[in-house]
């Protein structure tokens, strides 16, 4: 995974059919960034849904949320709908998995990343994708 203390890539991903979210959207806010496999994924359901209950912990620490996978728009709005995901889901699918590699995260890892306010990595981890990785880390790294 990138190195805590380097400049965070850029992004521009897909949000909806008519919506992209860029990294730049974020420019003086805290970002959560979670790397996940796929939607409907037994692991990543529950991680994403451990992330809604932990919104408004990230709300009070001055940090916003956003989860990618490779997984397409139309798979993350079903997705999103069926959970009602409160936070954005952005599809990494074109080219497939570019933004993760450039964060460092391979293949079928989990990635989670905290940028600060100027755009810099702070904290970084990845778990195999069988693992649910839990807020400790991103909560501890937030509260630093």
């Amino acid at each position: 995974m990138i190195a805590a203390g380097s400049q965070a890539p850029a992004f521009r991903l897909r949000h909806s059919q008519y919506h992209d979210v860029a990294l730049d959207d974020f420019a003086g806010k805290r970002l959560v960034v979670v790397f996940y496999v796929a939607d409907w994924h037994p692991v990543c359901t529950r991680q994403l849904l451990r992330y809604c209950e932990l919104l408004p912990e990230l709300r009070r620490l001055g940090a916003k949320l956003v989860a990618i996978s490779a997984d397409t728009i139309w798979s993350h709005t079903a997705f999103a709908s069926a959970y009602q995901l409160p936070f954005a889901l952005l599809s990494d699918d074109c080219p497939r998995g570019n933004t993760a590699q450039a964060y460092g995260v391979k293949g079928a890892e989990r990635g989670l990343c905290v940028i600060d306010t100027e755009g810099t990595i702070g904290w970084t981890a990845t778990f195999p994708d069988a693992i649910d990785p839990g807020v400790d880390g991103v909560l501890n790294a937030l509260e630093r």
